[in-house]
């Protein structure tokens, strides 16, 4: 089980990894991630973390998991194709027409 520890004493208790904990902020701006959480998601100290808002919620990611979602998102581009190259032709395109208006 899970124990939520807020200032002095225990708030609630967790019996399963997809409910919600409660955690404080600390003086300092401080959260502190509870032990089951971070045994779950395989985090020790000095693990490199990567915060951003999304959706007006704080999201905390490990470096890899992102490097992860991105290589599934264009997974499916084939190996020949330059997305560089093509965003570069469309931007001159795009300009070209700019300045022939």
């Amino acid at each position: 089980m899970w124990h939520i520890v807020k200032q002095c004493g225990t708030i609630s208790t967790m019996k399963a990894p997809n409910e919600h904990i409660e955690i404080t902020l600390g003086p300092q701006g401080r959260l502190v991630i509870p032990a089951a959480l971070r045994k779950s998601l395989g985090l020790s100290p000095g693990t490199t973390m990567v915060a951003h808002i999304e959706d007006n919620r704080l999201v905390l990611e490990k470096p890899d998991a992102i490097w992860a979602r991105i290589a599934q998102r264009f997974a499916t581009v084939p190996k020949d194709i330059r997305l560089a190259d093509e965003l570069i032709a469309e931007r001159r395109e795009a300009a070209k027409q700019e300045n022939d208006a």
